[in-house]
């Protein structure tokens, strides 16, 4: 039995005794064509199930409309909602958009990049492998196409960057801590210093030095897996303290589930004894008991402004990289892990 091959250009022109070029201006909607015979030839193609190779029109016209995407961890539910603006906006502007998982691997990101420049993709949107050790890969291909940065990025790529306003943040976060009157404030963070987890650590020192609130190292805790399982254990070292904290600031919702887990554990009163705050409002942190004070991110507007600021350079390229960034607003929301009325 032979393959099936996909019907071609020039089989709908032979079938409808017409030339290949006025057969693919009718399927392109050119304006030279009549009307009638745009409705003959894209019937026959939707009969035949015709579909135009995408990288053959690219290679003619240098463009492919197609978007690459790179982040770290695809099932990430703060990354979920990225990926949602990302297709919304680039579909609605004409664009297809290919995604792909780095798993937080410095060789597997490289890989992925060579493999969107293989798909010959337009430009490219990448959120950093946590273990990013060298951008020369990245910056190779900054040279050759657009590339915007979101969420993970760094201040040693020359491109546009699309962040959240992390230190703000996290100093708002704080300071709601303070305003409820607590002053000893514990961090849990990650160990490599991250862009976001140095920010966010920030604006956690900076709120407590505007305060006059002393800086304990013994309640800045750090660990490279950010999770449930970790926010559970670094707890239980601060609840092991002659003098414990009154609250805990988690740098993710993961983290600080796994704080209220050890907390409740002991039966330790929350947020009477010990408040909890978290960042990304997930959407555990309505589920868990009390419900989780967090910085709710907004993904989705994320996504649909970093490919607004891609295409924008794809179709309208300057000469020089531009070096920008973009800082998306945040909001505190406040719930029973922090205050009751």
């Amino acid at each position: 039995m032979n393959k099936k091959q996909n019907t071609t250009l020039k089989e709908l022109a032979k079938e409808l005794d017409l030339s290949i070029s006025t057969v693919s201006r009718a399927l392109n909607d050119h304006q030279d064509i009549s009307e009638p015979t745009k409705e003959r030839v894209k019937n026959l193609a939707k009969k035949l199930h015709y579909s135009p190779n995408l990288f053959a029109k690219g290679f003619r016209s240098h463009r492919t409309h197609i978007l690459g995407v790179i982040v770290p961890n695809i099932s990430h539910y703060f990354t979920t909602t990225i990926l949602k603006g990302i297709l919304e906006k680039g579909e609605s502007l004409g664009y297809r958009v290919i995604i792909s998982e780095s798993k937080n691997d410095d060789q597997k990101q490289s890989e992925m990049l060579q493999t969107m420049l293989q798909f010959g993709v337009d430009g490219i949107l990448m959120a950093l492998a946590r273990k990013t050790r060298s951008i020369d890969d990245i910056l190779r291909v900054g040279s050759r196409m657009p590339l915007v940065l979101f969420d993970k990025v760094s201040n040693k790529i020359p491109c546009t960057q699309v962040v959240i306003n992390e230190e703000e943040a996290a100093y708002n976060a704080i300071e709601h801590l303070i305003n409820t009157g607590k002053t000893r404030i514990a961090i849990i963070k990650e160990t490599e210093q991250s862009f976001n987890s140095r920010k966010r650590f920030e604006g956690y020192l900076r709120a407590l030095k505007e305060h006059n609130l002393p800086i304990d190292e013994k309640i800045i805790l750090s660990t490279e897996d950010i999770s449930l399982e970790k926010g559970k254990m670094l707890a239980n070292i601060l609840l092991s303290l002659k003098k414990r904290p009154d609250a805990i600031f988690a740098i993710t919702d993961s983290a600080a589930i796994g704080v209220i887990k050890a907390l409740h554990k002991f039966k330790i009163s929350i947020p009477n004894d010990i408040a909890v705050v978290g960042f990304s409002n997930s959407i555990h942190s309505t589920i868990i008991n009390p419900s989780l004070t967090t910085v709710d991110q907004p993904g989705e507007k994320i996504g649909r402004t970093a490919v607004k600021y891609l295409i924008d350079e794809i179709e309208n390229p300057k000469d020089d990289l531009l070096t920008r960034t973009i800082e998306i607003k945040t909001n505190l929301i406040v719930r029973d892990s922090s205050f009751k009325a």
